[in-house]
């Protein structure tokens, strides 16, 4: 073989394992090409996915921008208060309460048959205040839910029969009892008038009131006062005196002397 033979075969060798190498490249680019592409394309997605989820999700950012669902017959500022008694009473009793609050069940049972004649004999108002203080300081959701049940019953025109019942049967304030929804329907069937009633079970079911409790408890947080039960007649705290505390005759006494002033309150 020639030298220029030889020389010949070395150099279309070295064109093939160039060429070899230029497509090797080639198709490392591809693959390459291939995976950026593969990745710009997940994060695009998830880049959408992230704004749906953001914009769904803003839960009680977009909930806030919503109307907030208010009882019937509420009244004051926000109609945050639900009233019981007469509208004309010249004594209005206010009462920030929580449904698992220890102390507000302690003043439901030493205070609830005398506010409850005076409500029937037309010389006291109370104007109710529903908040969810124990979820905020130990978890769980009984207030809130016991609250937004409260004022479901306050829709049928049964908020005084039901609020008597969850006091009656209130579980201590670690055991958040009231958290389950089916709870507190079951033990609406001791109220006539909210027996089998499916609006008033949808209402519990749904947290139709859950934005009016928060609003309730954003306005008790602004409100200055720090723990329930609080208690006002005509304005006047009656837990400030802790050398003299408030007992049902004492409130009896307080609410005979307004009867000889006027004018009637007009609400909290």
């Amino acid at each position: 073989m020639s030298e220029n033979n030889r020389e010949g075969k070395r150099t279309a060798r070295a064109r093939l394992q160039e060429e070899r190498r230029r497509q090797e490249s080639k198709a490392k680019r591809l693959r390459l090409l291939t995976v950026l592409g593969v990745v710009v394309a997940v994060l695009a997605i998830a880049a959408v996915v992230g704004v749906l989820v953001s914009n769904r999700g803003g839960g009680d950012n977009s909930a806030s921008d919503k109307p907030v669902a208010t009882p019937k017959g509420t009244i004051g500022e926000g109609r945050l208060v639900i009233p019981v008694g007469r509208a004309d009473a010249k004594a209005a009793l206010t009462v920030y309460e929580d449904f698992r609050c220890p102390a507000c069940g302690q003043f439901e049972k030493a205070f609830h048959g005398t506010i409850a004649r005076l409500e029937d004999q037309g010389r006291l108002r109370t104007e109710y205040h529903l908040v969810a203080f124990i979820d905020n300081n130990l978890g769980g959701s009984g207030s809130k839910n016991a609250a937004n049940a409260a004022a479901c019953a306050q829709d049928a025109g049964a908020f005084r029969e039901y609020h008597d019942v969850l006091y009656a049967n209130q579980p201590p304030e670690t055991q958040d009892a009231f958290g389950n929804k089916d709870t507190l329907i079951r033990l609406a069937q001791r109220v006539p008038a909210l027996k089998g009633n499916k609006a008033f079970e949808a209402c519990v079911d749904n947290g139709t009131y859950d934005g009016w409790v928060k609003k309730s408890q954003n306005a008790f947080n602004k409100s200055g006062y720090t723990s329930t039960p609080t208690i006002l007649l005509n304005g006047e705290n009656l837990n400030a005196d802790q050398q003299n505390p408030l007992t049902p005759q004492r409130l009896e006494q307080k609410v005979d002397a307004l009867q000889k002033k006027a004018p009637s309150p007009t609400g909290s």
